[in-house]
């Protein structure tokens, strides 16, 4: 698994507060524990800066790569300040995160990816939003986001089609699509281009303690998928353990071995049974609970981990 570290995000207070005092010793330190910890690149998402662009985007990148040789991800809006971080990077392939297939956004963000010899990130959101279904979100990537690298000459081994995550609260019907397109764009062009996914936002305005368990469920259904490639954690050890299990193919534990089984499962496209769980085992009843949500065969609530009947979604 290829894991961009989510860590250097402008949601968070830490970060916007270290951005705003320029504490390039804090950047430094996330970036290198990030690295420590196994991520093979980073995402810098310091949101649209529609003010100080053209400072702020040549500091972060001569910041962290003063520490770190690795892929730096440009997630933002703003393309000025994209190109901004383009000219500054001096050490590894770049990736821009992201385009859509909306007009203006596509017509700018791809065109820029080749001219600076960037990775490119591109969503399966049009106009009109992201669909729900996985057909649909194939067909963006088929029929607008590949043409257009294509048009451009742009490799289409540096494409990275994001399907997007959304979270399990509020919009849980949208959660076995994206595991129905993971699955479909491995096979809808030849080479096919990579896919990747922003694994947190599964557990986006969920509870805080719920987060880290629904985030590694939905990882073990998505390498079973045949997804190699997220932005995600890479201090979550427990996440990081179930990927090595799924990796190893490790049943030496109860765990280990039904994560393997949700992955299995969902690669054969068949349903995770009961009796496939100890029910006798709090944590794995906790594990089939998530998977239940996950498929949307039951209804989400924040207390769905508490005793109780299931509701039918």
């Amino acid at each position: 698994m290829y894991i961009i570290g989510e860590n250097i995000h402008i949601i968070s207070q830490s970060v916007k507060d270290a951005l705003r005092d320029r504490d390039a010793k804090f950047f430094q330190e996330l970036a290198v524990k990030q690295i420590e910890a196994g991520a093979q690149a980073l995402d810098l998402n310091m949101g649209p800066r529609k003010k100080d662009w053209d400072e702020v985007f040549p500091w972060m990148v001569k910041t962290v790569e003063a520490v770190v040789d690795v892929p730096l991800s440009f997630d933002t809006t703003n393309v000025d300040g994209m190109e901004a971080a383009l000219k500054t990077v001096t050490k590894a392939q770049p990736i821009l995160n992201s385009t859509s297939a909306e007009e203006e956004r596509l017509e700018k963000v791809p065109a820029l990816a080749k001219k600076y010899n960037a990775r490119l990130i591109a969503l399966t959101m049009g106009k009109s939003g992201i669909p729900v279904g996985a057909d649909e979100r194939v067909g963006i990537a088929l029929e607008s986001l590949i043409p257009r690298c294509l048009e451009l000459d742009y490799p289409i081994e540096d494409l990275i089609i994001d399907p997007l995550v959304l979270t399990v609260s509020g919009c849980q019907q949208y959660c076995p699509e994206l595991i129905g397109a993971v699955q479909t764009l491995q096979f809808a062009w030849d080479p096919p281009p990579s896919i990747s996914v922003g694994l947190s936002n599964v557990s986006n305005a969920v509870p805080r303690e719920n987060r880290p368990l629904i985030n590694r469920t939905y990882c073990a259904m998505l390498m079973g998928a045949g997804l190699q490639m997220m932005i995600a954690d890479p201090l979550d050890e427990d996440l990081k353990e179930t990927i090595r299990v799924i990796e190893e193919r490790d049943v030496s534990t109860p765990l280990g071995k039904l994560y393997l089984t949700i992955a299995d499962k969902t690669a054969a496209m068949e349903a995770l049974e009961p009796g496939d769980v100890d029910m006798s085992d709090p944590e794995q009843v906790a594990i089939w609970k998530t998977v239940q949500i996950l498929l949307n065969k039951v209804i989400y609530a924040d207390g769905y981990l508490q005793e109780g009947e299931t509701i039918a979604a």
